[in-house]
C-alpha cells in the first residue's frame, strides 16, 4: 500500500506542476510513445535475463506490493519455534528432533507456526542445519562458515529480481531517446505541412523522452531499490536463525539462545526482551 501511495504522489507531484504552468495534459497522452519504450524495455529485460529470474521479479513485485511478510509477529515465531525445538534437543538429545526436521508439515512443533511453514528458505535453512546437527560432527567454526556461504548465495538469488529491475531502469531514458528521434523522423516528413502540425510532432517527440526518464526515476528505479530492502529483510531471517543455532551448538541455554538471536534483528521489527518471554511462557 505505501508504494501505491508514493506512485501518486510521483504522478500528483508532476502532472499538478505541469497543469498548473498551464500546460494541457491531453499533449502527454502518446500511447504509441508509451508503446515503444514499454514494449522495447520489456524485451530487453527478456533477453537479458534467464526465465527463472523474469519470474521471480513477478512474484518478488507480488510480494512488494501484497505487504511486508517479514514483521515483527514472524521474527516472534521464528525465535518461539527455536526455542522449543532447543529445548526438546536439550531435554531429550539431539536425536529427538530428527523426525521434526526430517518431516516439519508433519510436525506438532512446526505446524504451531504456519507464517514459517510458508516461509520455504528458511524453513530448509532451519531444518538442514538442524540435521546437520543431529546426523553430523562439525564443529561450530565449520559450521558457521557453512551457514554464511549459505546465507550469501541466498542473498546473491534474492538480489537477483532487483539487480534485474535496476538494469531496466537504467535503460528507459535511452528508451525514451529512441522514441523521440522516431518523432523528430516523424516531424521531419512534415516539414512541408503547416506550423500547428509540426509543433505537434514535436511535442509528441519530447513526450517519449518524458515518459522514459519519468518512468526510470520514479517507478522502476524505486521498484529496484525496494526489491533490494526486503531481500535484506528475508536475510535478517537466516542470520537471526543461524545466530541462535550456532549458540545452541555452543551449550547456551535454549532461552538464552534465542536472545543472541533476537539481537540480530534490526530495532524496528526486533520485539522486546519482555515481549519474547511472554511469548515464550505462553508457549
Amino acid at each position: 500500500m505505501i508504494k501505491l501511495v508514493g506512485f501518486i504522489i510521483v504522478i500528483s507531484s508532476v502532472l499538478g506542476g505541469y497543469v498548473l504552468s498551464h500546460g494541457e495534459l491531453l499533449t502527454l497522452w502518446q500511447p504509441f510513445e508509451l508503446l515503444i519504450i514499454a514494449g522495447s524495455a520489456l524485451g530487453a529485460f527478456v533477453v537479458a535475463n534467464p526465465l527463472h529470474v523474469v519470474a521471480d521479479v513477478g512474484r518478488s513485485l507480488g510480494r512488494s506490493f501484497i505487504g511486508r511478510r517479514h514483521g515483527q509477529a514472524l521474527y516472534m515465531d521464528l525465535l518461539s519455534l527455536l526455542y522449543e525445538l532447543f529445548n526438546k534437543a536439550r531435554r531429550n538429545g539431539l536425536m529427538s528432533i530428527e523426525e521434526d526436521v526430517e518431516e516439519p508439515k508433519s510436525s506438532d512443533i512446526f505446524e504451531r507456526y504456519p507464517r514459517i511453514l510458508e516461509e520455504h528458505i528458511l524453513l530448509e535453512f532451519i531444518c538442514d542445519y538442524l540435521r546437520i546437527i543431529s546426523s553430523g560432527n562439525l564443529s561450530a567454526f565449520e559450521l558457521e562458515t557453512l551457514m554464511d556461504q549459505d546465507i550469501e548465495t541466498s542473498y546473491q538469488e534474492a538480489e537477483q529480481p532487483a539487480h534485474a529491475l535496476g538494469r531496466v531502469s537504467d535503460a528507459l531514458p535511452g528508451f525514451g531517446i529512441v522514441a523521440a528521434v522516431m518523432g523528430i523522423v516523424i516531424t521531419m516528413k512534415s516539414l512541408g505541412g503547416p506550423p500547428e502540425e509540426l509543433g505537434t510532432h514535436v511535442a509528441a517527440a519530447l513526450v517519449g523522452t518524458f515518459l522514459g526518464i519519468l518512468l526510470a526515476y520514479g517507478f522502476v528505479g524505486p521498484l529496484s531499490n525496494a526489491l533490494e530492502h526486503e531481500a535484506k529483510e528475508r536475510m535478517k531471517a537466516l542470520e537471526c536463525a543461524k545466530t541462535a543455532i550456532l549458540a545452541m551448538v555452543n551449550g547456551i541455554p535454549p532461552q538464552l539462545a534465542v536472545e543472541f538471536g533476537r539481537k540480530t534483528l534490526f530495532s524496528s521489527e526486533r520485539p522486546s526482551f519482555t515481549a519474547l518471554e511472554d511469548h515464550l511462557r505462553g508457549r
